[in-house]
């Protein structure tokens, strides 16, 4: 959520001040943020575009739940920055000077929660898929699906726009130069519980409990094999577990510091009061924008057949999504979901004990 500049529309006998009252902390970034934000709008609009677009080729051929969470996770940060960025800050600020309507404001308010809720809570769905496909292969191959994912994408969407509607009555800090009030408190503390806490608390409960899995599989895991051959421990991580705890640990520390000063300006001192504070919040607010255009950079670092589908659609062709290549095994299921890492205790003990090349598999006579 980005709040308005410290700029004040009403006079002092409006507001019942005295005149050092009045004193208002001063933007000490000047237009610094108008440019951070017109070029991360400029280079996080189109980026998450090819992401959806990628993401949608990947879905339509797979068919597997995972891209539509990412999707819905890309859909999201679209709209953050459309709401967010370009008519919250960019027009409404920098343009038009809050020169609009009263009732305007507060409904792109209420729409600048909903959007940054829809963002911040499609990961959740993708956190919970992760930890069921490690933990429990099983129910996953039953359960995760697409028709199923887009169904809870459709709910995580519905309940953040009804999420965003408390906030239409949302204060704004930079220019509320009285205490915060009760319904004040209330706001920011369901703002922070909604878009920090809660999430966060989801995030570190499912992402330790999917590490201490791997974990414990790789402690049963044999260093080696008969021959000597060692397997590839790191191997064990996966490369769809490696993209949901960056995704969720870069969402944790970017939006930590704006946590930390919209509480701050509640309970110790406020923005409108302390340039300090005010800078502090002007940057977090900076480092949480940053979240809504990072995640392109961070599919095209971990998982190749994203990059395959980016540079397909960059060169503006349809190829296959993998290059047709001869099995080693006929027998081998070509349907098995890849967003399980292990198939089981039982092939795994089997394959550690079987000879790897496939010269010296004998049938049985």
């Amino acid at each position: 959520m980005i709040d308005w500049p410290n700029v004040t529309a009403s006079s002092q006998q409006e507001l019942g001040l005295k005149p050092e009252d009045l004193q208002k902390s001063k933007c000490v970034l000047g237009f610094i943020p108008v440019i951070y934000y017109s070029i991360l709008l400029c280079v996080g609009v189109p980026v998450n575009i090819l992401t959806a677009v990628a993401l949608s080729r990947l879905a339509s051929r797979t068919k597997k739940a995972l891209y539509y969470y990412l999707l819905a996770v890309t859909a999201s940060d679209i709209l953050s920055q459309l709401f967010i960025i370009f008519v919250g800050f960019l027009l409404e600020t920098a343009v038009f000077h809050r020169d609009v309507p009263i009732l305007l404001l507060h409904s792109v308010s209420a729409a600048e929660f909903a959007a940054n809720h829809a963002s911040i809570w499609s990961t959740v769905p993708l956190t919970v898929d992760r930890y069921v496909a490690l933990c429990h292969p099983l129910l996953h191959r039953q359960i995760s699906y697409p028709a199923r994912a887009r169904k809870i994408i459709g709910v995580v969407l519905l309940l953040s726009l009804v999420s965003g509607v408390p906030f239409f009555w949302w204060s704004d800090m930079w220019r509320n130069s009285n205490s915060p009030t009760a319904l004040d408190t209330v706001l920011i503390w369901m703002h922070v519980t909604i878009i920090y806490f809660l999430p966060c608390s989801i995030f570190l409960v499912l992402n330790s409990l999917i590490i201490h899995k791997l974990r414990v599989r790789q402690r049963q895991q044999p260093c080696q094999e008969e021959g000597g051959s060692k397997i590839a421990s790191p191997r064990l991580l996966g490369k769809t577990t490696a993209m949901l705890l960056a995704i969720t640990s870069v969402f944790s520390v970017l939006w930590a510091p704006r946590t930390v000063v919209v509480i701050y300006h509640l309970y110790v001192s406020s923005v409108h009061r302390d340039w300090r504070v005010h800078l502090a919040y002007d940057l977090s607010n900076m480092l949480a924008m940053l979240n809504t255009a990072v995640n392109f950079f961070l599919y095209c670092f971990v998982s190749k057949p994203f990059r395959g589908a980016v540079r397909d659609v960059l060169l503006l062709r349809g190829g296959p999504l993998y290059p047709q290549r001869a099995l080693p095994h006929p027998q081998a299921p070509t349907n098995a979901s890849i967003s399980s890492l292990y198939s089981g205790n039982n092939k795994r003990s089997q394959r550690d004990f079987t000879p790897l090349s496939p010269r010296r598999a004998r049938k049985p006579s």
